[in-house]
């Protein structure tokens, strides 16, 4: 089980690991790199709000970590206003550009003013000394250079560095010189003296990151991204200026595709799976009465396009789903719905947060709750738009105000235990979990999320005991045989795990056999991968899955990672993009952007400096003792 699970949200199926759903937050699909890099050894480095991941084949990739613990803001509130004000200062200054300075040939003392005279070279003189005594005026003309940048004399530091270079050109000269004409944001010049050095000396770890930067102010973001993450795997991700570097360049190059990405995108549902699971985490619902088949609910009224939508539901396919978010739509341009409107408003609020559209949900729910609060449901989809959005208090104030309308609906209790669970309180999760089940006890994922509360807080027994009887009482459910695989295949019983998940697989078939849920066969391929490091047999589950959801995420997030695991970048890559394309929100987008850019990036390194990538490959090999993030 992962050590940082995503966080879903309180209207989601929490499960033992929550990567298995569809994702809520940024984290959730991305979150299973960090265990895989735990269970497969790999070499973890962690940078600021991102972790790099060496794997055992030399593949480097990236995640953010951009949600911290509670622990972590408690203790920052406890700072005081001057450390605060500190801290804001440093890093503000940190994602600023760096200007290394310029470095002598040791670096351990300063360099020593000249005694005597300059000598005067040219290239029409040089020719006549001796190579010696070439070497000796070069380094006098070096010494003079780094003192002239010392007191800020660039011009002068630059026509130094030049005559040293005339002397004996050297990669120490070039980059001393594109410092001083980085002081000055002479960037192509920048460029230049770097690109010369580094044809001389190509893990010329200063000259590296001094072109990225100058590249970076030129707009070349790509080459500036190479540059830096060269530089990183040279020093084995050991020089803080380097890794931070990075790590901006690359939030910005990821935050600028998202925008192109988020303009160019037309409005679309995620995949039948991510809705699925979704749905299914409120109880079940006939038709309302009032909405009968019937001569008056035609499709050119609001109530018989409601009708539609609602049944278009049940069909639990991708087209289904688009039907019904259509209807939902249509139903509330026609109106005339009368006491249907808040429903109408409740289910299109429904399916505009499962297009990414948090705020347009939350404006339809608002209208949903003024109407008719005795619909609760609108309370909880709404405490879980203010949850996703970071104010909790107003998503208990919405849990408390459903109760006041309805203290027998279990959905309400189960939603909020999902809240509790979120926030690591294990223990109230756990007596909401229990409180749903009291008032209904025919729902499987309340019994399935009280079993991973108790493996949660260490109570292994119980949480088995949970799973087995409900296996018995829900034998004819696919779910629960899928989650207890999960759990099994976390205290690595990889063969019952398997069995777990076949069992799951073959009830999928035949209880769904238009809208199959894919998760088992994802989860068996990375059973497979864990127990026996069955590549093939895992990439054809995962494949299988994409034959049935073409869409499904986190089948496309597990294809990347076990490409990645192999060594096929390129391929990986191929699917990186492809989640960026799929991604809901705006987070989301840019955690898959920036898987794409750090692998794309990968690419370009081992094609242009080869001996890097077997550095790599040596970093993975000596990452079997990293502790896991």
């Amino acid at each position: 089980m992962s050590s940082q699970s995503p966080l879903p949200t309180p209207t989601q199926n929490v499960v033992l690991d929550t990567a298995k759903l569809p994702p809520a937050s940024s984290s959730s699909v991305w979150d299973r790199v960090s265990q895989w890099a735990s269970e497969n050894k790999a070499l973890v480095y962690t940078i600021a709000g991102v972790s790099v991941v060496v794997t055992s084949v030399g593949v480097v990739y990236y995640l953010s970590d951009s949600n911290k613990s509670g622990a972590s803001s408690s203790s920052a509130q406890k700072k005081s206003k001057t450390q605060r004000r500190k801290e804001k200062k440093k890093a503000e200054e940190d994602k600023k550009p760096k200007t290394p300075s310029v470095e002598d040939e040791s670096t351990a003392k300063k360099a020593e003013a000249p005694s005597e005279e300059l000598p005067e070279v040219d290239k029409a003189t040089v020719g006549q000394l001796s190579e010696e005594t070439r070497k000796e005026y070069a380094a006098k003309l070096k010494a003079a250079g780094n003192k002239a940048y010392g007191i800020k004399d660039y011009p002068k530091a630059i026509d130094l560095y030049g005559r040293a270079i005339i002397c004996t050109p050297d990669p120490v000269f070039y980059s001393n010189r594109a410092a001083c004409y980085n002081v000055l944001s002479q960037w192509d010049k920048v460029v230049e003296d770097t690109t010369a050095a580094l044809a001389m000396n190509s893990e010329y770890v200063k000259a590296l990151n001094r072109r990225a930067i100058a590249y970076e102010h030129l707009g070349k973001f790509s080459d500036a991204l190479m540059d830096f993450t060269a530089s990183c795997i040279i020093d084995a991700f050991s020089n803080d200026v380097s890794r931070g570097s990075l790590e901006r360049l690359l939030k910005k190059i990821a935050e600028e595709k998202t925008k192109a990405i988020l303009e160019a995108r037309t409005k679309k549902l995620p995949s039948a799976t991510f809705v699925s699971n979704y749905l299914q985490s409120f109880r079940p619902q006939s038709l309302p009465e009032g909405l009968e088949e019937s001569a008056e609910l035609g499709e050119d009224s609001g109530k018989g396009q409601l009708r539609k939508g609602l049944i278009s539901m049940g069909k639990k396919t991708g087209d289904g789903y688009e039907e019904a978010a259509a209807a939902f739509e249509k139903a509330l341009e026609l109106g005339n719905l009368g006491d249907f409107e808040a429903l109408a408003l409740n289910m299109r609020a429904t399916f505009t947060y499962l297009g990414g559209n948090a705020q347009g949900a939350l404006e339809d729910l608002n209208k949903s709750v003024e109407l008719q609060p005795s619909l609760v449901q609108s309370f909880i989809k709404r405490a879980s738009l203010h949850l996703e959005i970071g104010n909790k208090e107003a998503a208990v104030d919405d849990f408390e105000n459903a109760i006041v309308q309805n203290k027998d609906d279990p959905d309400i209790y189960y939603h909020r235990a999902q809240l509790h669970f979120i926030m690591g309180e294990f223990a109230e999760a756990a007596k909401d979990y229990q409180k749903s089940i009291d008032l209904d006890r025919s729902f499987i994922f309340s019994h399935i999320q009280l079993g991973v509360t108790q493996y949660k807080m260490g109570s292994v027994a119980s949480a088995m005991a949970t799973f087995r009887r409900s296996v018995k009482n829900f034998e004819d459910t696919p779910d629960v045989y899928n989650y207890f695989g999960e759990l099994l295949l976390d205290q690595q019983n990889y063969a019952e795990a398997i069995e777990k998940f076949d069992k799951a697989i073959e009830m999928e078939k035949l209880h769904k056999p238009l809208g199959i849920n894919v998760l088992p066969l994802i989860n068996k391929a990375l059973a497979m991968f864990q127990w026996k490091h069955d590549f093939q047999d895992a990439e054809k589950l995962c494949q299988k899955a994409l034959i049935i959801d073409p869409d499904c995420d986190i089948a496309i997030g597990t294809m990347a990672q076990l490409l990645l695991q192999q060594g096929k970048v390129a391929d990986a890559l191929k699917y990186f993009e492809r989640a960026g394309e799929l991604a809901r929100t705006e987070a989301e987008i840019t955690n898959a952007v920036s898987y794409a850019e750090a692998t794309r990036t990968q690419l370009e390194v081992q094609e242009k400096y080869p001996q890097l990538a077997a550095r790599l490959n040596a970093m993975g090999a000596m990452g079997g003792g990293a502790p896991p993030m």
